[in-house]
């Protein structure tokens, strides 16, 4: 099939590549013209494992291509899929739906023949009735049919995501599209993914309703650690005890600093103000917004009673920015809340992750950015683990207790056991574990 991506950010190009990959020949297309001219060379302007290669296969068979002109991508589309960003708004939490609103008009001004047009972000209730009434008055004559079609990809892991998906949710209203919807997911179904068809007002909520749950089991886990540590327990035996009851599984139920990323923050708002509107409020949702902003400041009191009181004129070792591993983005990673309390305490902090330095630069005015885990710490008082990544599991320690003023380890991650750290010297200090 004839495919338009609207918008070429993380969904857009990942969904686009993946669809490209099915077979399917796919247009993705941006304003943003340098975004455009970089893909054009190859340059990918995210970090997600393996992009990259699956881009660059596909461009070579002629299958995906990439432009600024929305009008002729959309003209010669039999599917236009809308991906473009939908931020919190400012001031008031709801979802910004400027862009997808912008999307639909200029569509709405190119569409020829029948045309399924698919909204792939994130979009509160009722975003697709009002993508449908915006088509509509612009063009009375067009034949269409709007569809809700959630992403459900985790970062780091989204191109398995979408060809090995957990479920397919579709929500439409017209059954017209019923049939190119199938055509586009046919490929996947010899994994057998789940197609769950529905209407388009229950399909946007299901993404709510999953990143919320998602959130609140994070946050459930976090408040169980903090309990663990005051009673003398072992949140991640708690966990896992928890875990093996199949009702409620183990994913998620990992204690750390507190949920980030592009997508569980900005959506438990949008889910809450949702509520609210609608007069239905969400009060396990607004428990669970509120307990994790005040989880990450408690994570820099936390750094701060493990070097004895005071950071004033301390180092502090930072490893890891970006807010989960094997991606480099920033969005309401911990780090943006946790560095400037420190800093704010008197710290000066060094920091190195594997690949968020270049987007953190401008987020963390006053870090020294390092090459490497060790140069990180060197002459440090402290060191922080703020994220998982594979490489600072595996680290030199003795080489590290070398090379810092004082053996303090605060591990947010709990990627290191407490026996072995206190066993190589280290003062260590991790969640809901004594």
């Amino acid at each position: 099939m004839r495919i338009a991506m609207i918008g070429s950010g993380y969904v857009g190009l990942v969904s686009g590549t993946c669809f490209a990959d099915f077979g399917h020949d796919v247009t993705c297309v941006d304003r943003d013209e340098s975004r455009i001219a970089a893909l054009r060379r190859g340059e990918i302007p995210i970090f997600e494992p393996g992009l990259d290669d699956l881009v660059a296969a596909n461009v070579r068979a002629s299958r995906l291509s990439f432009t600024t002109q929305l009008p002729e991508a959309v003209r010669s589309a039999e599917a236009v899929f809308i991906a473009v960003g939908t931020p919190s708004r400012r001031g008031d939490g709801h979802a910004d739906l400027t862009f997808v609103y912008e999307a639909a008009r200029e569509i709405a001004m190119a569409l020829d023949g029948f045309t399924v047009i698919v909204t792939k972000s994130t979009v509160p209730v009722g975003t697709g009735d009002e993508v449908e009434r915006i088509i509509r008055e612009a063009r009375p004559d067009a034949e269409f049919a709007v569809v809700s079609n959630p992403e459900f990809l985790r970062e780091g892991a989204a191109i398995t995501d979408f060809k090995r998906p957990d479920r397919i949710v579709i929500g439409l209203d017209d059954a017209r599209a019923r049939e190119p919807m199938e055509e586009i997911y046919r490929p996947l179904y010899l994994n057998q993914p789940p197609l769950v068809f529905t209407s388009r007002r229950t399909s946007e909520l299901i993404k709510y309703a999953a990143n919320a749950f998602l959130a609140t089991k994070i946050t459930f886990i976090n408040e169980i650690a903090d309990l663990c540590e005051k009673v003398g327990a072992n949140v991640q035996d708690v966990a896992r005890g928890i875990g093996l009851d199949n009702r409620i599984g183990s994913k998620f139920l990992h204690a750390g600093p507190g949920y980030g990323g592009s997508c569980f923050p900005k959506d438990t708002h949008a889910l809450i103000k949702t509520a609210q509107d609608a007069g239905a409020p969400v009060r396990i949702v607004e428990t669970v917004a509120a307990a994790n902003e005040s989880r990450k400041r408690r994570m820099a009191e936390k750094i701060l009673e493990a070097c004895g009181g005071s950071l004033r004129g301390k180092t502090i070792a930072v490893l890891g920015l970006a807010f989960k591993p094997n991606t480099d983005d920033m969005r309401d990673a911990a780090s943006l809340a946790i560095i400037p309390a420190l800093q704010s305490m008197g710290a000066t902090v060094r920091a190195f992750d594997p690949e968020a330095m270049e987007q953190a630069r401008p987020m963390l005015a006053g870090v020294a950015f390092c090459d490497d885990p060790y140069t990180c710490a060197q002459g440090a008082d402290a060191l922080v683990i703020l994220t998982e990544w594979d490489a600072f599991r595996a680290l030199d320690l003795a080489r590290i207790k070398g090379v810092m003023a004082q053996p303090v380890v605060i591990d947010l991650r709990n990627i290191y056991r407490p026996v072995d750290m206190r066993r190589r010297g280290f003062h260590y200090v991790s969640i809901g574990r004594n």
